[in-house]
Protein backbone atom coordinates (compact mmCIF):
# COMPACT_ATOMS: atom_id res chain seq x y z
CA UNK A 1 0.00 0.00 0.00
CA UNK A 2 0.97 3.67 -0.34
CA UNK A 3 1.26 4.04 3.44
CA UNK A 4 3.72 1.17 3.74
CA UNK A 5 5.82 2.40 0.83
CA UNK A 6 6.39 5.76 2.55
CA UNK A 7 7.08 4.17 5.94
CA UNK A 8 9.36 1.43 4.63
CA UNK A 9 11.96 1.33 1.84
CA UNK A 10 10.84 -0.57 -1.28
CA UNK A 11 13.67 -3.11 -0.88
CA UNK A 12 12.70 -4.13 2.68
CA UNK A 13 12.28 -7.88 3.04
CA UNK A 14 9.72 -7.51 5.85
CA UNK A 15 7.46 -4.53 6.49
CA UNK A 16 5.19 -3.87 9.41
CA UNK A 17 4.40 -0.17 9.64
CA UNK A 18 7.71 1.56 10.35
CA UNK A 19 9.44 -1.65 11.43
CA UNK A 20 11.59 -3.03 8.62
CA UNK A 21 14.34 -5.58 8.10
CA UNK A 22 16.49 -4.63 5.10
CA UNK A 23 18.55 -6.99 2.97
CA UNK A 24 22.28 -6.43 3.38
CA UNK A 25 23.65 -4.28 0.60
CA UNK A 26 27.34 -4.13 -0.35
CA UNK A 27 27.80 -0.58 0.95
CA UNK A 28 26.47 -1.56 4.36
CA UNK A 29 28.68 -4.63 4.46
CA UNK A 30 31.79 -2.65 3.45
CA UNK A 31 31.00 0.06 6.00
CA UNK A 32 30.56 -2.60 8.69
CA UNK A 33 33.93 -4.21 7.85
CA UNK A 34 35.75 -0.84 7.81
CA UNK A 35 34.14 0.25 11.08
CA UNK A 36 34.83 -3.04 12.89
CA UNK A 37 38.47 -3.01 11.64
CA UNK A 38 39.06 0.58 12.83
CA UNK A 39 37.34 -0.09 16.17
CA UNK A 40 39.28 -3.33 16.69
CA UNK A 41 42.61 -1.55 16.09
CA UNK A 42 41.63 1.32 18.42
CA UNK A 43 40.39 -1.12 21.05
CA UNK A 44 43.68 -3.07 20.81
CA UNK A 45 45.61 0.18 21.41
CA UNK A 46 43.39 0.97 24.42
CA UNK A 47 43.93 -2.54 25.84
CA UNK A 48 47.70 -2.07 25.32
CA UNK A 49 47.52 1.12 27.42
CA UNK A 50 45.44 -0.69 30.09
CA UNK A 51 48.13 -3.38 30.18
CA UNK A 52 50.60 -0.62 31.06
CA UNK A 53 48.86 -0.39 34.46
CA UNK A 54 49.23 -4.10 35.24
CA UNK A 55 52.01 -5.34 37.51
CA UNK A 56 53.19 -8.75 36.31
CA UNK A 57 53.60 -10.22 39.83
CA UNK A 58 50.12 -9.01 40.88
CA UNK A 59 48.55 -10.34 37.67
CA UNK A 60 50.22 -13.74 38.15
CA UNK A 61 49.17 -13.60 41.82
CA UNK A 62 45.50 -13.45 40.78
CA UNK A 63 46.06 -16.40 38.43
CA UNK A 64 47.87 -18.49 41.12
CA UNK A 65 45.42 -17.65 43.91
CA UNK A 66 42.25 -16.98 41.93
CA UNK A 67 39.75 -16.14 44.69
CA UNK A 68 38.82 -12.82 43.01
CA UNK A 69 38.62 -14.50 39.58
CA UNK A 70 36.47 -17.29 41.05
CA UNK A 71 34.02 -14.74 42.55
CA UNK A 72 33.94 -13.02 39.14
CA UNK A 73 33.32 -16.38 37.43
CA UNK A 74 30.33 -17.05 39.73
CA UNK A 75 28.92 -13.61 38.87
CA UNK A 76 29.58 -13.89 35.13
CA UNK A 77 28.30 -17.42 34.49
CA UNK A 78 26.07 -17.86 37.57
CA UNK A 79 24.31 -14.57 38.33
CA UNK A 80 23.98 -13.19 34.79
CA UNK A 81 22.36 -16.23 33.04
CA UNK A 82 20.08 -16.79 36.07
CA UNK A 83 19.03 -13.10 36.07
CA UNK A 84 18.33 -13.33 32.31
CA UNK A 85 16.21 -16.44 32.89
CA UNK A 86 14.22 -14.86 35.75
CA UNK A 87 13.63 -11.61 33.84
CA UNK A 88 12.38 -13.56 30.80
CA UNK A 89 9.95 -15.49 33.01
CA UNK A 90 8.83 -12.43 34.99
CA UNK A 91 8.00 -10.38 31.87
CA UNK A 92 6.53 -13.39 30.02
CA UNK A 93 8.20 -12.41 26.72
CA UNK A 94 8.08 -14.37 23.46
CA UNK A 95 10.33 -17.47 23.30
CA UNK A 96 12.59 -15.90 20.66
CA UNK A 97 12.96 -12.75 22.80
CA UNK A 98 13.75 -14.84 25.89
CA UNK A 99 16.52 -16.56 23.92
CA UNK A 100 18.23 -13.26 23.00
CA UNK A 101 18.06 -12.08 26.64
CA UNK A 102 19.65 -15.39 27.69
CA UNK A 103 22.37 -15.12 25.02
CA UNK A 104 23.24 -11.69 26.46
CA UNK A 105 23.33 -13.16 29.97
CA UNK A 106 25.68 -15.96 28.89
CA UNK A 107 28.19 -13.68 27.10
CA UNK A 108 31.61 -13.06 28.68
CA UNK A 109 32.66 -9.67 30.07
CA UNK A 110 33.35 -6.81 27.67
CA UNK A 111 36.65 -4.89 27.41
CA UNK A 112 34.91 -1.57 28.23
CA UNK A 113 34.82 -2.71 31.88
CA UNK A 114 38.64 -2.45 32.03
CA UNK A 115 38.54 1.24 31.07
CA UNK A 116 35.76 2.09 33.56
CA UNK A 117 37.54 0.02 36.27
CA UNK A 118 40.60 2.25 35.78
CA UNK A 119 38.50 5.41 36.23
CA UNK A 120 36.88 4.13 39.47
CA UNK A 121 40.28 3.14 40.96
CA UNK A 122 39.48 -0.56 40.61
CA UNK A 123 41.97 -3.42 40.72
CA UNK A 124 43.29 -3.41 37.13
CA UNK A 125 45.17 -6.70 37.60
CA UNK A 126 41.91 -8.37 38.64
CA UNK A 127 39.85 -6.59 35.95
CA UNK A 128 42.05 -7.73 33.06
CA UNK A 129 42.54 -11.27 34.43
CA UNK A 130 38.72 -11.54 34.86
CA UNK A 131 37.99 -10.34 31.31
CA UNK A 132 40.63 -12.73 29.90
CA UNK A 133 39.40 -15.72 31.93
CA UNK A 134 35.69 -15.10 31.22
CA UNK A 135 36.39 -14.83 27.45
CA UNK A 136 38.46 -18.03 27.56
CA UNK A 137 35.90 -19.92 29.71
CA UNK A 138 33.06 -18.68 27.46
CA UNK A 139 34.14 -21.36 24.94
CA UNK A 140 32.70 -24.00 27.28
CA UNK A 141 30.42 -22.05 29.62
CA UNK A 142 28.26 -20.37 26.95
CA UNK A 143 27.06 -23.64 25.37
CA UNK A 144 26.49 -25.14 28.85
CA UNK A 145 24.49 -22.15 30.17
CA UNK A 146 22.46 -21.87 26.96
CA UNK A 147 21.74 -25.62 27.05
CA UNK A 148 20.49 -25.37 30.67
CA UNK A 149 18.43 -22.18 30.38
CA UNK A 150 17.02 -22.14 26.82
CA UNK A 151 15.53 -25.67 26.94
CA UNK A 152 12.00 -24.43 27.71
CA UNK A 153 12.04 -21.93 24.80
CA UNK A 154 14.10 -23.44 21.98
CA UNK A 155 16.39 -26.26 20.93
CA UNK A 156 19.88 -25.11 21.99
CA UNK A 157 21.25 -26.58 18.72
CA UNK A 158 19.46 -23.72 16.90
CA UNK A 159 21.89 -21.21 18.46
CA UNK A 160 25.12 -20.83 16.48
CA UNK A 161 28.12 -19.97 18.66
CA UNK A 162 30.83 -18.17 16.66
CA UNK A 163 33.94 -19.68 18.27
CA UNK A 164 36.11 -17.73 15.82
CA UNK A 165 34.63 -14.44 17.16
CA UNK A 166 35.27 -15.54 20.76
CA UNK A 167 38.81 -16.56 19.76
CA UNK A 168 39.37 -13.19 18.06
CA UNK A 169 38.12 -11.35 21.18
CA UNK A 170 40.62 -13.34 23.22
CA UNK A 171 43.54 -12.58 20.85
CA UNK A 172 42.57 -8.88 20.63
CA UNK A 173 42.64 -8.80 24.43
CA UNK A 174 45.63 -10.97 25.36
CA UNK A 175 48.25 -9.75 22.84
CA UNK A 176 47.93 -5.94 23.46
CA UNK A 177 47.64 -6.44 27.24
CA UNK A 178 50.75 -8.68 27.25
CA UNK A 179 52.74 -6.01 25.35
CA UNK A 180 51.45 -3.39 27.83
CA UNK A 181 52.54 -5.50 30.83
CA UNK A 182 56.00 -5.90 29.23
CA UNK A 183 56.31 -2.11 28.63
CA UNK A 184 55.30 -1.46 32.27
CA UNK A 185 57.91 -3.98 33.43
CA UNK A 186 60.70 -2.48 31.28
CA UNK A 187 59.84 1.24 31.16
CA UNK A 188 57.49 2.11 34.07
CA UNK A 189 57.72 5.90 33.56
CA UNK A 190 56.76 5.63 29.86
CA UNK A 191 53.98 3.19 30.77
CA UNK A 192 52.36 5.84 33.01
CA UNK A 193 52.19 8.34 30.11
CA UNK A 194 50.77 5.68 27.74
CA UNK A 195 48.18 4.75 30.40
CA UNK A 196 46.94 8.34 30.83
CA UNK A 197 46.52 8.84 27.08
CA UNK A 198 44.95 5.38 26.60
CA UNK A 199 42.43 5.78 29.43
CA UNK A 200 41.11 9.04 27.89
CA UNK A 201 41.03 7.52 24.36
CA UNK A 202 39.29 4.45 25.82
CA UNK A 203 36.58 6.52 27.49
CA UNK A 204 35.95 8.41 24.22
CA UNK A 205 35.96 5.13 22.24
CA UNK A 206 33.29 3.52 24.47
CA UNK A 207 30.94 6.47 23.93
CA UNK A 208 31.80 6.55 20.20
CA UNK A 209 30.93 2.84 19.74
CA UNK A 210 27.53 3.40 21.39
CA UNK A 211 26.77 6.50 19.28
CA UNK A 212 27.97 4.96 15.98
CA UNK A 213 26.01 1.78 16.72
CA UNK A 214 22.87 3.80 17.46
CA UNK A 215 23.10 5.86 14.25
CA UNK A 216 24.13 3.12 11.81
CA UNK A 217 22.05 0.26 13.18
CA UNK A 218 19.61 -0.32 10.33
CA UNK A 219 16.16 -1.37 11.30
CA UNK A 220 13.49 -0.38 13.76
CA UNK A 221 13.70 0.89 17.32
CA UNK A 222 10.04 -0.01 17.67
CA UNK A 223 10.37 -3.29 19.53
CA UNK A 224 8.46 -4.69 22.49
CA UNK A 225 8.38 -2.27 25.49
CA UNK A 226 9.10 -5.32 27.66
CA UNK A 227 12.54 -5.65 25.99
CA UNK A 228 13.25 -1.98 26.68
CA UNK A 229 12.42 -2.55 30.37
CA UNK A 230 14.57 -5.72 30.53
CA UNK A 231 17.40 -3.86 28.75
CA UNK A 232 17.25 -1.26 31.54
CA UNK A 233 16.91 -3.61 34.53
CA UNK A 234 19.40 -6.27 33.41
CA UNK A 235 22.69 -4.27 33.46
CA UNK A 236 21.64 -2.51 36.70
CA UNK A 237 20.97 -5.91 38.29
CA UNK A 238 24.36 -7.19 37.04
CA UNK A 239 26.27 -4.27 38.58
CA UNK A 240 24.38 -4.47 41.91
CA UNK A 241 24.48 -8.26 42.34
CA UNK A 242 28.14 -8.43 41.30
CA UNK A 243 29.04 -5.81 43.93
CA UNK A 244 27.07 -7.51 46.72
CA UNK A 245 28.42 -11.00 45.96
CA UNK A 246 31.99 -9.65 45.92
CA UNK A 247 31.44 -7.92 49.27
CA UNK A 248 29.83 -11.09 50.66
CA UNK A 249 32.95 -12.99 49.56
CA UNK A 250 35.07 -10.62 51.67
CA UNK A 251 36.77 -8.72 48.83
CA UNK A 252 37.97 -5.15 49.60
CA UNK A 253 36.04 -2.17 48.19
CA UNK A 254 38.27 -1.53 45.15
CA UNK A 255 37.87 -5.18 44.09
CA UNK A 256 34.10 -5.07 44.71
CA UNK A 257 33.88 -2.15 42.26
CA UNK A 258 35.93 -4.17 39.76
CA UNK A 259 33.79 -7.33 40.05
CA UNK A 260 30.62 -5.21 39.79
CA UNK A 261 31.75 -3.67 36.47
CA UNK A 262 32.97 -7.02 35.10
CA UNK A 263 29.58 -8.58 35.91
CA UNK A 264 27.30 -5.89 34.45
CA UNK A 265 29.36 -5.09 31.34
CA UNK A 266 28.78 -7.79 28.73
CA UNK A 267 30.41 -8.37 25.35
CA UNK A 268 27.41 -7.01 23.41
CA UNK A 269 29.19 -7.25 20.02
CA UNK A 270 29.49 -11.01 20.53
CA UNK A 271 25.79 -11.21 21.43
CA UNK A 272 24.88 -9.35 18.20
CA UNK A 273 27.04 -11.75 16.15
CA UNK A 274 25.39 -14.84 17.71
CA UNK A 275 21.90 -13.41 17.18
CA UNK A 276 22.55 -12.57 13.51
CA UNK A 277 24.06 -16.01 12.82
CA UNK A 278 21.30 -17.93 14.58
CA UNK A 279 17.99 -16.42 13.46
CA UNK A 280 15.99 -15.69 10.32
CA UNK A 281 15.07 -12.08 9.33
CA UNK A 282 11.50 -12.74 10.53
CA UNK A 283 12.76 -13.72 13.98
CA UNK A 284 15.38 -10.95 14.05
CA UNK A 285 12.68 -8.34 13.65
CA UNK A 286 11.32 -9.22 17.10
CA UNK A 287 14.55 -8.71 19.01
CA UNK A 288 17.59 -7.69 16.91
CA UNK A 289 17.98 -4.27 18.62
CA UNK A 290 18.13 -5.78 22.13
CA UNK A 291 21.97 -6.05 22.26
CA UNK A 292 22.19 -2.36 21.34
CA UNK A 293 19.62 -1.39 23.99
CA UNK A 294 21.58 -3.36 26.59
CA UNK A 295 24.90 -1.77 25.55
CA UNK A 296 23.44 1.77 25.83
CA UNK A 297 22.05 1.14 29.32
CA UNK A 298 25.17 -0.72 30.52
CA UNK A 299 27.19 2.34 29.47
CA UNK A 300 24.71 4.76 31.05
CA UNK A 301 24.79 2.96 34.42
CA UNK A 302 28.61 2.62 34.24
CA UNK A 303 28.85 6.41 33.78
CA UNK A 304 26.48 6.91 36.75
CA UNK A 305 28.69 4.61 38.88
CA UNK A 306 31.76 6.55 37.74
CA UNK A 307 30.10 9.92 38.50
CA UNK A 308 28.90 8.71 41.91
CA UNK A 309 32.34 7.36 42.82
CA UNK A 310 34.14 10.55 41.72
CA UNK A 311 31.69 12.65 43.76
CA UNK A 312 32.24 10.41 46.79
CA UNK A 313 36.02 10.71 46.41
CA UNK A 314 35.89 14.49 46.11
CA UNK A 315 33.84 14.77 49.31
CA UNK A 316 35.46 12.10 51.45
CA UNK A 317 38.99 11.69 50.08
CA UNK A 318 40.01 15.31 49.51
CA UNK A 319 43.75 14.61 49.63
CA UNK A 320 45.68 11.38 49.64
CA UNK A 321 47.42 11.92 52.98
CA UNK A 322 49.84 9.43 54.48
CA UNK A 323 47.19 8.40 57.02
CA UNK A 324 44.69 7.51 54.27
CA UNK A 325 47.34 5.71 52.24
CA UNK A 326 48.30 3.66 55.32
CA UNK A 327 44.63 2.83 56.00
CA UNK A 328 44.18 1.76 52.37
CA UNK A 329 47.33 -0.32 52.54
CA UNK A 330 46.22 -2.07 55.74
CA UNK A 331 42.75 -2.78 54.30
CA UNK A 332 44.29 -4.14 51.11
CA UNK A 333 46.88 -6.24 52.99
CA UNK A 334 44.35 -7.78 55.37
CA UNK A 335 42.04 -8.65 52.48
CA UNK A 336 45.00 -9.97 50.49
CA UNK A 337 45.80 -12.40 53.32
CA UNK A 338 42.13 -13.39 53.66
CA UNK A 339 41.53 -13.77 49.91
CA UNK A 340 44.97 -14.93 48.83
CA UNK A 341 45.29 -11.80 46.68
CA UNK A 342 48.05 -9.28 46.24
CA UNK A 343 48.56 -5.66 47.22
CA UNK A 344 48.88 -3.35 44.23
CA UNK A 345 51.75 -0.87 44.05
CA UNK A 346 49.26 1.97 44.44
CA UNK A 347 48.59 0.78 48.00
CA UNK A 348 52.26 0.48 48.98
Amino acid sequence: SAENSTACPANATICDGTSCVLPEDNFNQTLSVVLSTVLTIMLALVMFSMGCNVELKNFLGHIKRPWGIFVGFLCQFGIMPLTAFLLSLAFNILPIQAVVVLIMGCCPGGTASNVIAYWVDGDMDLSISMTTCSTLLAMGMMPLCLFIYTKMWTDSDAIVLPYNSIGLSLVALVIPVSIGIFVNYKWPSKAKIILKVGSIVGAVLIVLIAVVGGILYKGSWIISPKLWIIGTIFPAAGYSLGFFLARLAGLPWHRCRTVSLETGMQNTQLCSTIVQLSFTPEQLELMFTFPLIYSIFQLLFALLILGGYRLYRRRHVKTKTDVEKTAQKEDSKSSAIMNGGFVSDEMK
